[in-house]
């Protein structure tokens, strides 16, 4: 048996943290569902300059848009959604048989409106609208002003990816927007299922803690703080106010594991993905720890309900004056800086490919 169906059985769904559209081209993303149960995919804007700057896949598509007059962002947008589409119309058998729950693809809105409320809103709409497919989430940042955009897109039925969430802390605030959006879609009379996920990021927390901390303790804290983040998530599924949510046909807001590639080299490649096996879970893997995973995976435990040792465990890293919420705050503000440079470095990416169009070095832009 692939390992990956061991993850399907212990109710985990695995996503793909990837697309290009030589991916798509290529046959790649339908084998990844055929042969390693991928049932959805994540996106950010690193994961699109790369494509871009891998070959010329892009280039007629560039070339199509500067002769329709789009330019920047929003050509950008365009060229992404166009392997989106695809990619949500090949999980489309998925997001109907799952009654929605899985499925799902995702495009972010501009990282440079991490802290702009309003225009987070706005950006999300005209994405959303623009895709043209129900199985598209769009991705905002679990960052303060995020959650205020977050509770008013859910109740304008927008379904939301909310990133860069690394605490339990950060967890809740993301869930509580998205039960306010939807108690308001009740309390209207309006359809309360839509859909959501709030995706905790992992490994950048073993990343930072690593060089705070003895080896002994090296890439314990990510993993303890996904625990942690897991008990909150079920303890609220269980509560009295989610269950009359359910009962009104509301959908829960599904927990995701993201950033689960091993960045230390003397770890286990298959690290994040071993520990992080739960139920009613989603783990979205990159391509190098999916392969890796199909490989050599085993199933090890499933993630306990109750956390574990997650409190002994971060009690015991606190004891050496790592300060874990104050580190959590970092992690999310260092998350949207890095994701302002990746968006900055993927439009001049765009506008190099522009030039060199115009210029005739990657051919002719009229044909």
């Amino acid at each position: 048996m692939n390992p990956t169906q061991l993850l399907h059985e212990a109710g985990q769904t695995l996503w793909l943290d990837n697309i290009s559209r030589e991916l798509i081209d290529s046959g790649t993303l339908q084998n990844y569902i055929q042969d390693f149960h991928i049932t959805g995919l994540t996106s950010n804007p690193a994961i699109f300059d790369a494509a871009i700057a891998n070959g010329e896949a892009y280039d007629d598509g560039i070339r199509e848009m500067l002769l329709a007059g789009k330019s920047g962002e929003g050509l950008f947008i365009e060229l992404a959604l166009q392997d989106l589409r695809r990619a949500a119309d090949m999980f489309r058998p998925v997001f109907d048989a799952s009654r929605h729950s899985d499925g799902w693809v995702s495009m972010e809105v501009s990282p440079l409106l991490a802290n702009d409320s309003q225009g987070s809103i706005a950006a999300a709409r005209q994405i959303y609208r623009q895709a043209e497919r129900p199985n598209l989430f769009v991705k905002i940042p679990g960052t303060p002003e995020g959650t205020v955009a977050i509770e008013e897109l859910i109740f304008a039925e927008v379904p939301i990816n909310v990133t860069l969430l690394f605490s339990q802390e950060q967890y809740l605030a993301a869930a509580e927007a998205y039960l306010r959006g939807i108690e308001r879609r009740i309390e209207a009379g309006l359809d309360p299922r839509v859909g959501s996920v709030a995706s905790l990021f992992v490994s950048r927390w073993d990343v930072a803690g690593n060089k705070l901390l003895p080896i002994e303790q090296h890439n314990r804290l990510g993993i303890a703080v996904a625990r942690q983040t897991y008990r909150a998530y079920r303890e609220l599924l269980l509560s009295r106010r989610w269950q009359d949510m359910a009962a009104a046909g509301a959908r829960p807001q599904r927990l995701l594991w993201a950033s689960t590639s091993s960045k230390d080299p003397s770890a286990s490649d298959t690290l994040y993905v071993d520990a992080l096996i739960a139920a009613d879970t989603i783990n979205t893997l990159p391509e190098t720890t999916l392969q890796a995973f199909a490989d050599h995976g085993q199933r090890h435990d499933v993630m306990s309900t109750d956390g574990g040792d997650a409190d002994a465990v971060l009690a015991q890293i606190s004891s050496h004056g790592v300060d874990i919420g104050a580190l959590a705050n970092k992690l999310q503000h260092d998350g949207t800086l890095s994701f302002v440079k990746s968006w900055q470095q993927l439009l001049q990416r765009i506008a190099d490919k522009q030039g060199a169009l115009q210029c005739g070095t990657s051919g002719s832009i009229a044909r």
